[in-house]
């Protein structure tokens, strides 16, 4: 076995492709668009690769590669938390406990020579919310937008290595069709009428102000306590914003004011899986015609970001966000939404996901170990 690290724009090529070798006979993996993949681990617009030093390493038996890792450190997340914490990402293996322990021998190796103490992930490769955590309940169904899909067997080689848990993240699952949208509304109403506020959908040809307002909501609602998340910057919001206002559907995304001060928000994008599990990662030749052609039968979303300031928690806003949300897939004939990803310890949100109807169906978990 050779592990040999990638460097270039073409080995990165081959790193992406070697997903294609593990998933090749499974139904419900959802291959990504092969070229925003490259432009992400070549760092374009990335703010997890702009944020400090990263490696990619393959592992290959003869010229068959057989396993990948990247491993890298946060350095302005390192400094805010006052850590030594470095991270992997977009692991991938056959179903071999020696090619996986070894990619992991390197990574922690690459980082010890950093002098970082410990390690997490699988982290989102963007440092956002996409491919966050490995998959460890939930495996009967292909994944909704942005979010991790693996083998089992990976829990295994985490578990057997000596990974342990660092936190759990779960995903609810929304019945949309039946969804009892009376039983929410007066609720919401008196809601709204008694604290103040109300909820407006995006404003996206005035999505620099937008954004300018969902920075103030972040900066006030992160947690201090949330050990794995800091406030990203203007600039952060800003190239994120780029990625969602792609993909945006302004009747799911929803900022709530009082006032005319923001006080939260809530994001939901229509589930381009069930797209692009039909263009086997490539746009063109025919990747676009099919896109555009199943783009209009997408009959279901993910609510991915809710956000609320502490100065109006348990005043139904996040409960009002939702409602309007599911309210606007059940009139374009969604058939189900998912909640996703809601930390273990942040049981209010889950509280507020639960008394919306949505049913904990799938886990994701962080692992962190000690080096």
């Amino acid at each position: 076995m050779d592990l040999i690290e990638i460097t270039d724009k073409k080995g990165l090529k081959r790193f992406v492709d070697f997903a294609w070798k593990i998933y090749r006979n499974d139904p419900y993996w959802v291959p990504p668009l092969k070229g925003d993949m490259v432009k992400t681990l070549t760092g374009k617009n990335n703010p997890l690769f702009m944020s400090g030093s990263h490696a990619f390493f393959m592992a290959y038996r003869g010229y068959e590669p057989i396993g990948r890792i990247c491993v890298g450190i946060n350095q302005s997340y390192n400094e805010k938390k006052n850590l030594r914490e470095g991270y992997i990402c977009l692991f991938e293996s056959i179903n071999d406990r020696s090619v996986a322990f070894s990619l992991f021998d390197k990574a922690i190796e690459w980082l010890r020579i950093r002098k970082i103490n410990i390690v997490k992930g699988p982290i989102s490769p963007t440092n956002g919310d996409d491919s966050r955590g490995l998959l460890v309940m939930g495996f009967d169904g292909a994944p909704v937008l942005m979010n991790s899909y693996n083998p089992e067997y990976y829990v295994t080689f985490f578990d057997e290595y000596g990974f342990i848990k660092h936190l759990d993240l779960f995903a609810y699952y929304f019945d949309i069709i039946n969804v009892d949208s009376v039983r929410y509304e007066k609720p919401v109403e008196f809601a709204m009428k008694r604290y103040n506020f109300q909820v407006d959908k995006i404003d996206l040809k005035h999505i620099e102000k937008e954004m300018i307002d969902v920075k103030k909501v972040l900066d006030i609602a992160m947690p201090d306590d949330w050990e794995d998340l800091t406030p990203p910057t203007l600039e952060e919001i800003k190239a994120e914003g780029k990625t969602i206002v792609a993909m945006a559907d302004p009747d799911l995304i929803y900022i709530a004011r009082s006032e005319g001060n923001p006080i939260g928000f809530g994001i939901a994008l229509p589930d381009y899986n069930q797209v692009l599990i039909r263009m086997n990662g490539r746009l063109l030749p025919f990747g676009l015609l099919k896109f555009l052609k199943y783009k209009k039968k997408i009959d279901g979303g993910r609510i991915f970001v809710l956000f609320v300031i502490p100065e109006f928690r348990k005043k139904a806003v996040s409960s009002a966000i939702l409602y309007n949300v599911l309210l606007a897939g059940k009139r374009k004939g969604y058939k189900y939404g998912e909640g996703s990803t809601i930390g273990e310890i942040n049981v209010s949100m889950r509280r507020d996901a639960e008394g919306a109807g949505g049913v904990h169906y799938r886990t994701y978990r962080l692992f962190k170990k000690e080096i």
